[in-house]
């Protein structure tokens, strides 16, 4: 998601929750996204997702969707296909998913954590900072979509 505030683009990211990415601000937030396979429209899993980590249903058409790029394998494996339409939601509006995971390690307790823990809007330029690495070739197909400043 992204929108322009003041002339200024601006998109939407969460920060990953969990206990591995507590405190850590740069290269810690991520684009709204998940996991589906095969047999899942990359599309219809993209908005499904959005859902459950923000907690909030994509506030523009389906057809308003566009997908940055191919289909990108990050260095764990997991495959993203990312789309993005001009929108606005209000970050405390965010009701996030949970995860269950052992913590601490080896403990044998399973702890709940949200899948992120706070969303905010960032410029381009923090955006750059702020996302996980992997995600940033997403960033730079986003420019040509967008448009000169308004």
């Amino acid at each position: 998601m992204w929108r322009r505030t003041g002339g200024v683009v601006e998109v939407l990211l969460g920060h990953m929750g969990g206990p591995f990415w507590s405190g850590k601000e740069d290269a810690a937030w991520s684009i709204p996204k998940g996991e589906y396979d095969e047999t899942e429209d990359p599309l219809t899993a993209a908005m499904r997702e959005f859902n459950e980590e923000l907690g909030i249903a994509v506030p523009v058409a389906r057809d308003r969707l566009i997908q940055l790029g191919d289909e990108l394998r990050m260095s764990g494996g997991k495959r993203l296909t990312i789309y993005a339409a001009e929108g606005d939601i209000d970050p405390a509006d965010v009701v996030p998913g949970t995860f269950t995971m052992e913590w601490p390690p080896r403990s044998g307790r399973s702890v709940e954590f949200p899948e992120i823990d706070r969303a905010a809007w960032w410029s381009l330029d923090e955006a750059e900072r702020k996302i996980v690495r992997g995600q940033l070739p997403f960033l730079a197909l986003l420019t040509p979509l967008i448009g000169p400043p308004a």
